[in-house]
């Protein structure tokens, strides 16, 4: 048997490692991983950008949990990948990017595509190297793949040099990892420091434990309900860009200034927060901090500034932590209920008049009216599992405030737009059986529409739902607020049929400027069975702002 190559050990430790597949655009330095893919039976999902590659398994990894892989060639292939490797990053989304690049002999005098892809990942991943022997590769590839599971999610970037991936190993014993290697790194939380903070929270009379986007997946989310259940202290996750007026918290941010200690599990105190400062938070409000990164810890006593503040701060895994809290908090006895009631009213708080608000008879459709008849799409007869991707800006900000589903996928922190079309990609392939409903806006659509060309090829079915206002909204509103409408200016879009560019890509696709035509349309689009476009004609309106006439 001849002996194998870099690029067959390489594939052979992603199945090691329960890969299924890998999202990829082929390229020059990438070739020989194609072929081991062929051969050793990885499926690749072949995109039409790589960013869009990268979106994939980021939504993979936040959807499942288990590292996404993407694959893309040097120079501008992995350039084109930065951008969604700060999307994942933010979102803490585990993944690995697995980049080809120039050949080791080329550095320094000007190989083709040369460029120092480590170096430019290493702000934007949890961990950015480069393969330095063809030996080492298996390795490389397990170190990658529990990195980006440990401490806190995220991205991991590896570039290979492709000589390397050509060359023939020794010896396949000792070059494809073994399973211990690909667990995560864990650091647990002190069972005393774990007495130290249910102390605290019983004595408060108001308080809040807040998890980070980590903790808003699956396994996380079910761990805060479990600790709000057991203790009757709100627990909730955030991951919006938009913060304390996240729409789909409905109007928290009235609840904030009333809290007098908070818990941050894995959640950064940074602009989403407003930096732990008044008025968001009262000022003598406290803090304890369980954060997998002493860095993080750092950066929340600087926000707070007042030492006598910040009560504890542990370094932590989140997971765990929360898990630790929720056993030993369930041999306790609490009482308090009516605090935690009243932070539930806030966050399941949408103004009434939004079930009224309704579109003009000679004119678009109004963003509300849109949402509510997505909402009741989505549901359908009610048994079937429900996935809801939101993308955009102003339009983005109504669909998260009036839709829901068992699964959710959002730009996340980083407040990117874009990504909406490769996420559903991974989320049918993620819940194959589920209900997926995309929302996004028209801006939006142009990132990656080409992305549907990957749905038909691969007979992933969706359903995309257009809020088309012919214009840039959320920069069009900046604009009305802060210069008036005489200086409007690069906001403005075609009122393009995109439900034709579907169609034109092999997907299903209609258009609707009528109330009465939509519900219909987004009926015939689930039953098509096809990527899918219903594309919606809707009124520029600004993005929802929650605030209650009366707060308790």
């Amino acid at each position: 048997m001849p002996h194998p190559r870099a690029a067959d050990v390489l594939v052979e430790t992603l199945l090691a490692a329960g890969i299924e597949r890998v999202f990829a655009l082929s390229g020059n330095q990438i070739m020989p991983i194609f072929d081991a893919c062929l051969t050793a039976g990885l499926e690749i999902v072949h995109t039409r950008h790589e960013a869009a590659a990268v979106h994939m398994a980021d939504a993979w990894g936040r959807l499942t949990g288990r590292p996404g892989v993407a694959l893309v060639t040097a120079g501008p292939g992995f350039a084109n990948a930065l951008s969604a490797l700060y999307v994942a990053e933010q979102a803490e989304s585990p993944l690995v990017l697995i980049s080809g690049s120039a050949p080791l002999d080329g550095v320094g005098r000007g190989a083709f595509q040369a460029m120092p892809q480590a170096q430019m990942a290493g702000p934007v991943t949890r961990l950015s190297f480069a393969v330095a022997e063809a030996q080492q590769i298996g390795h490389d590839i397990a170190r990658a793949l529990r990195t980006a599971r440990s401490r806190r999610p995220g991205p991991v970037h590896l570039a290979v040099p492709g000589e390397l991936l050509e060359n023939r190993l020794q010896s396949r014993r000792g070059a494809v990892a073994q399973p211990d290697d690909f667990e995560p790194l864990l650091s647990l939380l002190d069972a005393r420091t774990a007495e130290d903070i249910l102390d605290t929270l019983a004595k408060a009379e108001r308080p809040l434990v807040l998890g980070g986007p980590h903790v808003c997946r699956p396994g996380g989310r079910e761990l805060l309900a479990r600790l709000q259940e057991v203790t009757h202290i709100p627990a909730f996750g955030m991951e919006s860009p938009r913060g304390i007026n996240d729409p789909s918290l409905g109007a928290i941010a009235e609840i904030l200034p009333q809290a007098d200690l908070v818990v941050l599990l894995g959640k950064r105190l940074d602009f989403s927060l407003r930096f732990g400062g008044a008025p968001a938070f009262a000022a003598d409000c406290r803090f304890i901090a369980v954060d997998p990164e002493t860095r993080i810890l750092e950066e929340m006593a600087r926000n707070i500034g007042d030492a006598q503040r910040l009560l504890i701060a542990e370094p932590a895994d989140t997971l765990p932590a929360l898990e630790r809290l929720c056993d030993r908090a369930a041999a306790r006895q609490w009482q308090r209920r009516d605090w935690c009631d009243e932070v539930a009213a806030a966050v399941a708080y949408r103004p009434a008049e939004w079930e009224s608000l309704a579109s003009r008879a000679d004119g678009p459709l109004h963003p509300a009216e849109v949402c509510r008849i997505a909402r009741d799409a989505l549901r359908g007869d009610g048994e079937a599992e429900t996935v809801f991707v939101s993308d955009g800006g102003e339009f983005g900000q109504w669909a998260q405030a009036i839709v829901s589903a068992t699964e959710r996928v959002i730009n996340g922190p980083s407040g990117s737009i874009g990504g909406s079309v490769p996420f559903a990609l991974a989320a049918r392939l993620a819940f194959p059986e589920a209900r997926l409903l995309v929302t996004l806006g028209d801006g939006t659509f142009g990132f990656h529409a080409l992305e549907f060309d990957t749905a038909v090829r691969y007979g992933l079915p969706f359903v995309a739902l257009v809020g088309n206002d012919a214009c840039w909204n959320a920069e069009r509103q900046i604009q009305l607020h802060d210069y008036g409408d005489d200086r409007l200016i690069g906001c403005d879009l075609l009122s393009t049929r995109y439900d034709e560019v579907v169609c034109a890509l092999g997907g299903w696709g209609e258009r609707v400027t009528q109330r009465s035509e939509l519900a219909p349309a987004l009926e015939r689009a689930f039953a098509s069975g096809q990527p899918a476009c219903v594309n919606v004609h809707i009124e520029p309106a600004a993005a929802p702002v929650i605030r209650r006439r009366t707060t308790t």
